[in-house]
């Protein structure tokens, strides 16, 4: 039982999927993962320095293709590449039993070092070119952004 907790924790903080075909088991997760490949996370080199997360929210529009929806998670993926401010990158997909999440599907968690740091990842152009992919996908967004008490 305990196992299978923290499989489900891992999967709901790390798991590839799409707004229209969430996965449901181990087996799901692994197929999938299998399919697409395994999915990244950047950690934080050092936990016990200050972090400050980003979190953001989808909430797609009806209608979206799960093929547009991959995409996104893959452009998303890559930005940590491209942005050397984001000191940790992780994502998943929603897997809540509460039915709580109103629509939103997908989680990003995005850390960085300073508050310096994230005021250069907004304005940089590969998160500009992002939200140009993205925006005529979005239903809504939400975005919190906050310094991570250890």
């Amino acid at each position: 039982m305990l196992k299978t907790m923290l499989v489900l924790c891992v999967v709901g903080l790390t798991a590839a999927g799409c707004a229209t075909c969430p996965a449901k088991s181990e087996a799901e997760v692994a197929a999938r993962n299998a399919r697409d490949g395994a999915p990244r996370a950047i950690t934080d080199a050092d936990p016990t320095q200050p972090c400050l997360r980003h979190v953001v929210l989808f909430k797609w529009k009806d209608g979206t293709p799960p093929a547009t929806v991959y995409e996104i998670e893959q452009a998303f993926a890559a930005l940590p590449g491209e942005i050397p401010q984001i000191s940790a990158f992780e994502w998943g997909t929603d897997v809540s039993v509460e039915n709580l999440s109103q629509g939103f599907t997908h989680c990003f968690l995005l850390s960085f070092k300073s508050e310096e740091d994230l005021a250069v990842y907004l304005p940089h152009p590969a998160h500009k070119a992002f939200a140009e992919l993205i925006g005529p996908h979005l239903d809504k967004v939400l975005v919190v952004d906050y310094w991570a008490q250890r």
